[in-house]
């Protein structure tokens, strides 16, 4: 009798393992099946979004006035102020629940004349030389500087021939290029861009006068490229001017023939008190979780020398275009989108601390911050920086979007305006887009209207919008 029910007991127990096994599976084919049908719901809305855009995106006609009715918006000038006034007039007419400018100190530095300079040679003449200064450098002399120079391609080589005594009363000349084995532009110019930022107290450090550095691109033309440069306080401070790469090339080449030609160049710039400016916000309330937002944006303020229509004025419009889409299609996101236009990338990052600083001290939660700074071209993929946990959910994403062009999530991701906001927990995340053009124009003349294609920025403007659309039904 025993026997019989234990053995009675063992298949009960069986059967309700397998019962358990197959309401379990019932569950799981149920989540399954509910988790196809939320994907084909997401992609439909994806769809949605980017044709939408790309049939009545406003992205490009904004983007051509500001440039071409506005022009250049250097920090602290009057073209920066209009910037400003014109993106919060846009946000407003767009209906947004939410727009107000957020007011920070920024520099005000300006370039004056422009800028002059000449190769000198004993043998072959004099030689013009296009160049261009560094935002922040000092002036020369109102006569200029006239000097010996001194090339130099590495760190090493600087401190051997300061340790030397080789650059007291001399220009030095950073030469060292882009490296072109690397396929990502970007990592080139971040392997180049210390001889900009560090160069000029680097070599004040040994006596020089002066620098010149070889402009940060990867294209063989006659346009220097400007961008922003620091001084140690505690250095003289020594006037630095970028040269254009042929003017590179052929200062390079004269040298060779020649160790005892001199450069002779004029700058006029100057720093100006410090001036009163504004990161612009426009938002959509959350629905459901309106204390949780997503930030997506870019940065209003260019260098002068051009219009800043990839840097980053496409960056600003195609962030104010989510707020476009999202109203136009009636989407209630069910967490807050967030678009702010920051101030002051180019020389001080002024902005995005502003921004960082009043998140922290409102409280906010901000749970992603999504920025778009690298050009208007085709977006590519997104970087991710946070916790592999939400890195995971993020790519698990991607194949939604590689329909569009968009498949590359490997990297790490963020921007200078939302870098501030990574020691609050926010998960950052940059718009990748093909990079090869955009250190051709990158800080130079070429930053035109012209050089943006309406159909590659309106597929970035489209990117972030599925983003940012994702992010707010889903959560992280």
């Amino acid at each position: 009798m025993k026997k019989r029910t234990h053995l009675t007991d063992k298949i009960q127990a069986k059967v309700q393992r397998i019962l358990r096994l197959s309401v379990l599976c019932m569950i799981g084919t149920s989540l399954m099946q509910q988790n196809c049908r939320a994907q084909k719901d997401d992609s439909l809305m994806l769809r949605k979004i980017t044709n939408d855009i790309l049939l009545h995106g406003q992205c490009y006609p904004w983007l051509g006035y500001m440039c071409n009715k506005i022009g250049p918006r250097l920090s602290g000038s009057p073209q920066a102020a209009a910037a400003v006034e014109y993106v919060y007039q846009l946000m407003k007419s767009l209906h947004a629940d939410t727009v107000y400018k957020q007011d920070c100190m920024v520099p005000h530095w300006i370039r004056g004349d422009k800028e002059t300079a000449k190769i000198l040679t004993d043998n072959a003449g004099e030689f013009s030389a296009a160049i261009c200064a560094l935002g922040g450098s000092v002036a020369t002399p109102p006569e200029g500087i006239t000097a010996k120079v001194a090339e130099v391609d590495s760190w090493d080589e600087l401190k051997q021939l300061g340790t030397a005594g080789r650059l007291k009363g001399k220009i030095v000349f950073y030469n060292r290029p882009f490296d072109e084995t690397l396929v990502q532009t970007f990592a080139a110019y971040g392997k180049a861009v210390d001889q900009r930022v560090n160069g000029p107290s680097a070599a004040a450090r040994y006596g020089a006068v002066a620098t010149i550095v070889r402009s940060m691109t990867n294209r063989l033309d006659d346009n220097p490229h400007t961008g922003n440069m620091g001084y140690n306080d505690s250095l003289p401070k020594v006037p630095c001017c970028a040269i254009s790469t042929i003017g590179a090339e052929q200062l390079h080449r004269l040298l060779k023939a020649d160790t005892g030609l001199r450069f002779y160049f004029k700058m006029d710039c100057q720093t100006l008190p410090d001036e009163k400016s504004s990161n612009v916000v426009g938002e959509i309330k959350g629905s459901r979780h309106p204390e949780q937002i997503i930030v997506i944006g870019g940065h209003l303020d260019s260098w002068d020398l051009a219009q800043g229509a990839n840097d980053d004025g496409s960056g600003v419009m195609q962030s104010i275009e989510v707020l476009r889409v999202f109203k136009a299609l009636g989407i209630r996101p069910e967490r807050t989108i967030r678009v702010v236009a920051f101030m002051n990338e180019e020389n001080g990052d002024r902005g995005g601390q502003k921004y960082a600083e009043l998140a922290k001290l409102h409280h906010e939660k901000t749970i992603a911050a999504i920025e778009s700074d690298a050009g208007g071209f085709s977006p590519r993929g997104f970087g991710i920086t946070g916790e592999p946990k939400q890195r995971k959910e993020i790519q698990a994403w991607e194949k939604l979007f590689y329909p569009y062009g968009v498949y590359d999530f490997t990297g790490e991701g963020g921007g200078t305006d939302i870098d501030p906001l990574k020691d609050q927990g926010t998960i950052l995340i940059g718009l990748l887009p093909d990079s090869q053009r955009y250190f051709d124009i990158h800080h130079s003349a070429m930053d035109t209207f012209e050089n943006v294609n309406k159909r590659e920025l309106e597929l970035g403007a489209a990117s972030l919008a599925m983003m940012a659309y994702l992010i707010s039904e889903q959560g992280l």
